[in-house]
């Protein structure tokens, strides 16, 4: 009810903000009834003229019109709400005939009202509303709506918007009978880096028989493809760098049971998709026992949750199973690839074979545009964030705490650190159990960008011992390395070959990297190794 109101207090500002704007007048019997009557191009024609000087009436015909709340019978035209017919010029109810019939629109019609609406919104005080009406007329130019667009030009003050609103009026007089407007279009619009403008110079170069207006538009026809290279480079670049982030969440973990405890964990992955489920479960108390304002911290209270469920289970298996096959390399993998089966169907049986929903919360949804083609969605960005802070986070525990400082004497020289006190049974529990957890916390950001399922980590595990292997077993800054290496990598190679390719193209690269350098990007030096 509230959404209602509010949407109809949008529309009555817009529609006063037309009205001040001048050169408006009253909808007519004939306008409405060449609007919602006749040929396709007829009615097309018949919108277009109406826009300039639409008032109220005409403004809620169009949403009407839109809305397929309209009837006709004969020449006579019927505005339906709440059940009831109205006459769309004077407003007055009426008795619809029962041989009346609807006013079909196809795709053509639909995209004009929408347009129709747009340049009609850009009087709106709302600067999101307004914002949207630009992109809709960019996507649909118009000559007949020039004096529109600059009275809205004139009016406007946000600089983005108005930015937007000049190409919107270059894009209006491409097709323009002036030789002069079209050369001024072209010039306008070679500023701009976005593939919809692109678009609309090429097409009227396939129209344009002037060789001067040519030669302009094939000029801004390059200065835009300029423009969109740099814009795929930072694509591809922002795109391997959320790969690697997601490789270096999934990694992380194994960095530590893997590299630093030489415990090959099949299981990695069913770890990870426990986080993802645990991300899953406290979104359902939070929709089912908090109120719908709390949502979006949801996630926030998820991360220790997952954490902690993931590392409770590594605990669990490292005291029940691992503890038994330290040094038996072979036997840990066999274990570890059953126990990641035991996993995979306990999900099942819990929450069903089907995958689930997870949603974004809002300061996650949406996304940053930096280009006319470079987008990057706000939960992407959050996740490499999320990556560094983890890593920092990790770096510190075992390079500046008691925990961290066991651990890694430990690993180095087991006989020496139990000879010292150390309680090495416990350490290692506590050391797979980190390991565990981190790849719960993988499992948590995987669940914002991709479908949360029992075969959630199957698609992580080899390339996070390939993360692990080619940084270099033990070394924290070599899975740094490592992971966002190859996500860039392999979104560049995308690009050139195609995905398939791309990963064969880096499964050999990295062959050939370990046949030639073993130890990995950093080698253990000095009396570790």
């Amino acid at each position: 009810m509230l959404r209602r109101t509010i949407e109809a207090a949008r529309r009555a500002a817009v529609l006063a903000a037309v009205l001040l704007a001048g050169a408006a007048h009253a909808l007519t019997p004939a306008e409405a009834t060449a609007m919602a009557t006749g040929d396709t191009d007829e009615r097309v024609a018949a919108i277009n003229r109406a826009v300039p000087g639409a008032d109220a009436r005409t403004m809620a015909f169009f949403q009407a019109l839109a809305d397929d709340a309209v009837k006709t019978s004969g020449s006579r035209v019927y505005v339906l709400r709440d059940d009831k017919g109205y006459d769309p010029v004077t407003g007055a109810e009426l008795k619809v005939p029962e041989d009346a019939e609807d006013v079909v629109n196809n795709n053509l019609l639909r995209s004009t009202l929408d347009t129709a609406m747009a340049a009609l919104q850009l009087a709106s005080p709302d600067d999101k509303v307004r914002a949207g009406a630009v992109q809709v007329l960019l996507n649909e130019p118009d000559e007949s709506r020039l004096p529109l667009v600059e009275k809205a030009l004139a009016a406007e003050r946000v600089p983005a918007i108005r930015a937007r609103l000049e190409r919107v009026r270059a894009a209006s007089m491409l097709d323009s009978a002036d030789r002069a407007h079209r050369l001024e279009a072209a010039a306008t619009l070679a500023d701009s880096g976005s593939p919809e403008v692109k678009l609309l110079l090429n097409e009227r170069l396939a129209k344009e028989e002037d060789a001067g207006v040519k030669a302009a538009l094939l000029a801004a026809v390059r200065s835009i493809d300029g423009r969109l290279v740099w814009g795929d480079r930072i694509n591809a670049i922002f795109s391997g760098l959320s790969l690697g982030s997601v490789l270096l969440l999934a990694a992380l973990g194994l960095a530590i049971t893997y590299g630093l405890m030489g415990v090959i964990n099949m299981a990695h992955g069913e770890l990870m998709m426990i986080g993802a489920y645990a991300t899953y479960v406290v979104q359902g108390l939070f929709q089912r026992y908090l109120p719908e304002s709390w949502f979006g911290g949801y996630l926030v209270a998820a991360i220790p949750v997952a954490f902690l469920a993931s590392a409770l289970v590594g605990a669990v298996i490292e005291r029940g199973v691992i503890r038994f096959l330290y040094g038996r390399p072979l036997e840990t993998l066999l274990a570890t690839w059953g126990i990641s089966l035991m996993l995979q169907q306990g999900v099942r049986t819990l929450f069903g074979a089907q995958n689930v929903g997870v949603e974004n919360p809002s300061w996650m949804s949406g996304g940053f545009t930096m280009l006319g083609n470079v987008a990057l969605p706000w939960n992407r960005i959050c996740i490499i964030v999320f990556a560094g802070l983890v890593l920092l986070a990790m770096a510190w525990l075992i390079g500046r705490t008691r925990l961290g400082l066991f651990v890694r004497g430990v690993t180095q020289n087991r006989p020496i650190a139990s000879c010292m006190g150390v309680n090495t049974a416990r350490v290692d529990t506590y050391a797979f159990a980190l390991g565990s957890g981190i790849a719960g916390l993988a499992g948590c950001a995987l669940s914002q960008i991709g479908n949360v399922g029992p075969d959630l980590g199957q698609g992580y595990i080899v390339d996070s011992f390939m993360v692990v292997v080619l940084g270099g077993v033990g070394q924290l800054a070599g899975t740094v390395y490592a992971a966002m290496g190859l996500g860039i990598l392999n979104k560049f190679l995308e690009g050139w070959t195609g995905a398939v390719l791309a990963k064969i193209a880096v499964l050999v690269f990295i062959i050939i990297f370990i046949q030639k350098r073993p130890q990995g990007i950093f080698a253990v030096k000095g009396r570790e190794a």
